[in-house]
């Protein structure tokens, strides 16, 4: 198989650019720095083509593994044949490769392994060749043998049918046909163990659907209602029309005394061995089919929310709700200083609401406090009634923010934490980090685990490596292209920057702790474990303000420094000149074509170059929808139908959004609500978590705690 050819076909680009970006990955070169830093090289493929690309190299590599592994395996045999080669050779996919192998594949002891330990392989054969022009039970006389345990005629001809039961399953083309019939016309069918007991799961206690067309979460729902037992699952397939076809392909004679017992061998064969193989693999195929969408959808809502704008200039009260340990507050300036760090018991048991506000009102007087960041948990909406009542009186310019404090416990109690913050208890942690995660919020989620920040479906349910791999190299691709301050950001931060691993992320705020703060990109090579390479794949992402060379405070790479510096020296300008941008660049370097020869970089870099001149540093994010911050509170008994509000897209599933429109529990917009205007086929291709829209509420059930709502206005 051409690997390359392959690839280029099923991304639709061109095979030179896979080429050159297997070339770069097998360089030892990143993503982000492939993305970022060698354009010209692939022909700007963006993050998630690389990624594909990558993932897909993966697969085909091990594939072409697996296939030499099998050939090795069958020639050692001696049983491998030319056309047996080219069949495996030109296999698509692992689960072809595996068809091929069975036949040869060492087996555990089956019924026609013990058949052909007692010699009955003779008469198997007999009866496949449909060769005997005698009764069967006279052929099988000759296999009776007390030596070999066979003390019946009908046992000897029990175990050839066992034989060739298994010889029928093994055959790769049986399977293919069988298994592309099953996915094409057969149902996915799930039932209650007990109808009448209660779950999650009723709208499949009665249910079937067409296993091409059903929806992926309906699988993962189905696959945990069967985990937990309330549902029993299973295929169902055409099964008269694949007895008919197994019948045709192994009776090929007219033989009174074989058909019989070839057709029995087939419905054997197939209920008992096919059958089950098929309904396995199906499954396993439409859960992975499923994960991969799921993982796709939890990436993209990840990779919006880690990508919201920050909230820069203003000190924050951050406050983690509860209600008999109290809430914990905790004050953070504009870096995310802490402070000041509080407990206060404004909700039951204890109701000291007054006190509450003396000392909130305290803080806001003493540290200039302009936002408060209240995490949506337990006691989140008493604590939102406390803060709007007493916001009122104190008369001044202050707003209130519900964050979604997912992860924040996860955070606080981990090692993490206790290394960052090691005097403070859990609450005081997790109060930090719900503050902080409105400042800043990339540089505050990547400290949890991105499993844990709740914008997924079913995570708990997937391929937990899978899963891991694609959440971090959402947040890789974040953080790079945003990128970071070398002389603020936290290990945390830096370990998801291009070519910098956990170690050295350590060694760098080490080197930071005990040389002061960075003024050069260079002097990153002095760093315990950065080498060449290192260096080459994170310099670009690193940021150093104020730093010896203005060019430092930008993404442009140090190899493209002459080039920057001559493009300047063209144009007439200073390297100081650039530190708070240089408008109209663009237009002053109007011949790209010949400006790039002068200097000997490429069109695409010195486009970059050019973009990153006029807004040295530009930050990603700022074009993103701000939050919706709030003054006044609203209950879910305040909703009326046809109300309109504002609200924030906060997760984004198969089946529509959930949008907080500031009543603490989220309305769902149905994936039939989200627009008129065209017919969606994801929430995806209409909103992304983070987003500011307009609803209309549609209804609200008080007792379920539910509400409809609509962006069809």
């Amino acid at each position: 198989m051409d690997i390359n050819e392959k690839i280029a076909e099923e991304l639709s680009i061109k095979k030179w650019q896979v080429e050159a970006v297997v070339s770069l990955i097998d360089e030892g070169n990143t993503i982000p720095f492939i993305a970022r830093y060698r354009k010209e090289k692939h022909g700007a493929l963006d993050d998630e083509q690389l990624r594909s690309l990558n993932e897909r190299l993966t697969y085909l590599r091990n594939l072409e593994d697996k296939k030499e592994q099998v050939l090795a395996s069958i020639e050692e045999q001696g049983k491998l044949t030319d056309e047996l080669r080219e069949q495996i050779l030109a296999a698509q996919t692992q689960v072809v490769v595996e068809d091929l192998y069975r036949p040869y594949r060492p087996k555990r002891r089956t019924r026609a392994t013990i058949a052909k330990e007692k010699g009955l392989e003779g008469l198997a054969n007999i009866i496949l060749l449909q060769m005997t022009d005698q009764p069967l039970e006279e052929e099988a006389k000759v296999y009776v043998s007390e030596e070999k345990q066979v003390a019946t005629v009908q046992e000897a001809i029990q175990g050839a049918m066992d034989i060739i039961a298994e010889a029928i399953a093994d055959e790769a083309d049986y399977r293919i046909y069988i298994r592309k019939l099953t996915f094409e016309e057969g149902s996915l069918v799930s039932v209650a163990k007990d109808e009448k007991e209660k779950s999650v799961y009723e709208t499949y206690y009665d249910f079937e659907e067409a296993v091409k067309k059903i929806a992926g979460y309906r699988i993962l729902a189905i696959n945990r209602g069967e985990k937990e037992k309330f549902l029993t699952v299973k295929i169902t397939a055409p099964e008269e029309r694949i007895l008919r076809y197994l019948e045709k392909k192994v009776i090929t004679k007219e033989n009174p005394y074989t058909s019989g017992y070839l057709k029995e061998a087939a419905e054997d064969s197939y209920k008992r061995l096919i059958a089950p193989s098929i309904e396995r693999e199906i499954r396993n195929e439409l859960t992975e089919q499923a994960e991969d969408g799921a993982i796709k959808v939890f990436g993209k809502n990840l990779a919006q929310l880690l990508m919201q704008p920050p909230i820069t200039g203003r000190v924050v009260l951050g406050w983690d709700p509860a209600f008999r340990t109290g809430c914990k507050l905790a004050v953070v300036d504009e870096t995310g200083k802490v402070l000041d760090t509080v407990v206060v018991y404004p909700t039951e048991p204890q109701n000291k609401v007054a006190e509450t506000k003396k000392i909130v009102k305290g803080f806001i007087e003493k540290y200039g406090v302009s936002l408060i960041s209240v995490g949506n948990g337990t006691a989140s909406r008493e604590s939102e009634m406390v803060i709007v009542d007493m916001l009122k009186e104190i008369g001044k310019p202050v707003q209130y923010i519900i964050v979604n404090e997912a992860g924040a416990s996860v955070y606080s109690a981990s090692k993490l934490a206790t290394e960052e913050f090691p005097n403070f208890d859990v609450g005081q942690r997790s109060a930090v980090s719900i503050a902080r995660r409105l400042q800043d919020p990339l540089a505050e989620l990547v400290k949890i685990d991105p499993k844990s920040i709740g914008v997924g479906q079913y995570q708990h349910d997937m391929n937990q490596k899978k899963l891991s791999e694609a959440l971090s190299a959402v947040v890789e691709d974040c953080v790079n292209n945003v990128g970071v301050d070398l002389n603020t950001a936290s290990a945390s931060l830096l370990e998801y920057i291009s070519g910098i691993s956990k170690a050295i992320a350590k060694n760098i705020v080490s080197y930071r702790e005990e040389n002061g703060r960075f003024t050069n990109r260079k002097q990153l090579l002095k760093v315990a474990k950065l080498g060449p390479k290192a260096f080459e794949q994170c310099a670009g992402f690193m940021r150093i303000s104020n730093g010896d060379n203005p060019l430092d405070g930008t993404s442009v790479h140090p190899e493209s420094y002459a080039a920057a510096q001559e493009l300047m020296k063209m144009l007439g300008l200073n390297p100081e000149d650039i530190k708070g941008g240089v408008m109209g660049l663009s237009l002053l370097a109007k011949d790209r074509k010949g400006i790039s020869g002068k200097l000997g970089v490429g069109d695409l870099t010195l486009d970059d170059i050019i973009k990153e001149l006029e807004k040295p540093g530009r930050d990603p994010r700022e074009e993103m929808p701000k939050p919706v911050l709030r003054t006044d509170v609203l209950e879910m008994k305040d909703l009326t139908e046809g109300m309109i509000l504002k609200g924030t897209v906060r997760n984004v599933i198969d089946f529509g959004a959930f949008v907080d429109i500031g009543v603490h529990q989220d309305g769902l917009v149905h994936i039939s609500k989200l627009t008129n205007k065209k017919f969606v086929k994801h929430p995806l291709e209409v909103v992304s978590v983070g987003d500011v829209v307009e609803v209309k509420v549609l209804s609200v059930d008080m007792q379920k705690k539910r509400i409809q709502l609509s962006m069809v206005l």
